[in-house]
């Protein structure tokens, strides 16, 4: 079967890996969309609890807390995982090393739930081979039954293992909260989502973690606080043999899925990926030349120029095309250097996209408390669609290590679309066409400010979107905020050449 929206292997550019070696697609998959944490969270717990002694686990994270609870009164994830390694379940993960706790990010959680693990028989390793400023963002989880290939599942998406994630569809949030901007309260309201995948894409997925794991460069940059810090936490400097390979399991549903990546262009270069991996960057930009009737998009952060450019050139191509995106309210960190220059990206990615069949809207839950977007879900034409660990900014096109499956399956697209409509709007039966469902939106979002303009009187309009109106920056911010964004916050990993033709 032809998947016109896909990208060929010339067309990833990157002939190093191994994901293409039987197709650039796969077919024969069944996906399942998984949204919110806590559907997630009980899904992982269920299917970890099938795994027996020879069965394998290998998953990585951008950040970890061993203590997250995966259900009401239900163990942590550490609890889990370390039960099974003792159990005789191999199990191994790459964690992003991450950047000190005391600059919002999270390297103290990470190490302590590798070291939780590697006590127990597990194997878990800090991971920094990324370019200076960059990240492993990748979220995936891969659960290998020895005697059982059609029992095995992948996870892949938004979610990381850590607080804050575990939120409903009540949007409350996580019990268990993580630091955020005051205003999300204090336990943030989260909106994300996971994919749920059988079938034989579950090996090229797994093939992405191995790719990784082979890399012979050293972990991390050997300094002597580096050396004393991996000393002290006593993990691997290097990464252990892996074993044999199991088969991939067999046809499992309908779904041809696609694996697309980001991988910086750095010195030394990744093995698998040598001049560096763009494909998330080239499928969104061949998918969005497609384009005819709408686009929806919810997004964290929705800050490259290049992005909107991109779009402005499928609303020029297309006249019916319809844009809809849902982003956050704020920043996560809204501090006086952290959230200008975040907002100086959002605010110039959307004056390039000034057009009346443009609209962005955030959430918030019914007590009016905004909702964090961390959701990464791209639909066109509810035929493509793509879920994963990327962002529509320049860090995840080009500079740190990320990972999304797209899908070419308007039965998929068309039902996840139907299911976050549904909640965001807030009735059973959204308007799903592309045109009338677009001034839908806008009439839900309107009424909902004209009751806060009024005072709040009466009682709440149903729906959680807002318009999406992101505070403008001071005359002494601006100065400042775009220099920082662009070098510091939203860096481009690309090579200098691509960089001057602004390619992929």
């Amino acid at each position: 079967m032809t998947h016109e929206w896909f990208l060929t292997p010339a067309e990833r550019g990157n002939p190093a890996t191994d994901i293409d070696s039987d197709g650039a697609w796969t077919e024969g998959n069944l996906v399942r969309p998984l949204v919110h944490g806590a559907t997630y969270f009980k899904r992982l717990y269920d299917e970890l609890c099938k795994l027996r002694p020879g069965d394998r686990v290998c998953f990585t994270d951008w950040c970890g807390d061993q203590d997250e609870v995966l259900y009401d009164d239900g163990p942590t994830i550490g609890e889990v995982l370390c039960d099974l390694a003792r159990s005789g379940v191999e199990v191994r993960a790459l964690l992003w090393r991450s950047h000190s706790d005391h600059l919002s990010f999270n390297a103290q959680e990470n190490q302590r739930f590798g070291t939780e693990l590697n006590e127990a028989g597990a194997e878990v390793l800090l991971d920094q081979r990324v370019r200076r400023l960059a990240s492993h963002h990748q979220k995936l989880f891969v659960i290998r039954h020895r005697d059982d290939p059609a029992a095995d599942v992948a996870f892949v998406g938004g979610i990381d293992l850590c607080h804050g994630r575990r939120d409903d569809e009540r949007h409350l949030g996580d019990p268990q909260a993580a630091p955020m901007d005051p205003r999300y309260g204090s336990s943030a309201p989260w909106h994300d989502l996971m994919l749920e995948i059988h079938g034989p894409m579950v090996g090229d997925l797994l093939r992405t973690f191995v790719e990784r794991w082979d890399d012979p460069h050293p972990l991390d940059r050997r300094t002597p606080y580096r050396m004393l810090v991996q000393r002290r936490a006593r993990m691997p400097r290097h990464t252990g043999d892996l074993p044999e390979a199991f088969p991939d399991p067999p046809p499992a549903g309908p779904h041809a899925v696609q694996v697309l990546r980001t991988y910086a262009h750095k010195h030394p270069g990744f093995p698998f990926a040598p001049r560096g991996e763009h494909s998330i960057a080239r499928g969104y930009l061949k998918a969005f030349a497609k384009a005819k009737s709408l686009i929806y998009v919810e997004d964290q952060y929705l800050w490259l120029d290049l992005v909107a450019d991109k779009l402005q050139e499928a609303l020029d191509r297309s006249p019916d095309l319809r844009i809809v995106a849902v982003v956050p309210r704020y920043p996560d960190h809204d501090g006086r250097l952290s959230g200008p220059p975040s907002r100086h990206a959002q605010l110039d990615a959307l004056r390039r996209l000034d057009s009346d069949r443009v609209a962005v809207y955030d959430l918030e839950n019914e007590d009016g408390v905004p909702i964090y977007v961390h959701a990464k879900v791209c639909i066109v034409d509810d035929a493509w669609m793509t879920c994963g660990s990327d962002n529509f900014n320049r860090r995840s096109w080009t500079n740190d290590s990320e990972l999304t499956c797209a899908m070419d399956s308007p039965e998929l697209a068309g039902s996840l679309r139907r299911q976050l409509w549904s909640e965001h709007l807030g009735t059973a039966s959204p308007d799903l066409d592309p045109r009338t469902g677009f001034d839908q939106w806008k009439t839900r979002a309107a009424v909902l400010d004209d009751w806060y303009a009024d005072g709040c009187q009466g009682p709440r309009p149903v729906g959680r979107i807002r318009a999406h109106r992101p505070q403008p920056l001071s005359r002494f911010e601006s100065l400042w905020a775009g220099w920082l964004s662009r070098h510091l916050y939203d860096p481009d990993g690309r090579p200098r050449t691509a960089r001057r033709q602004n390619t992929f």
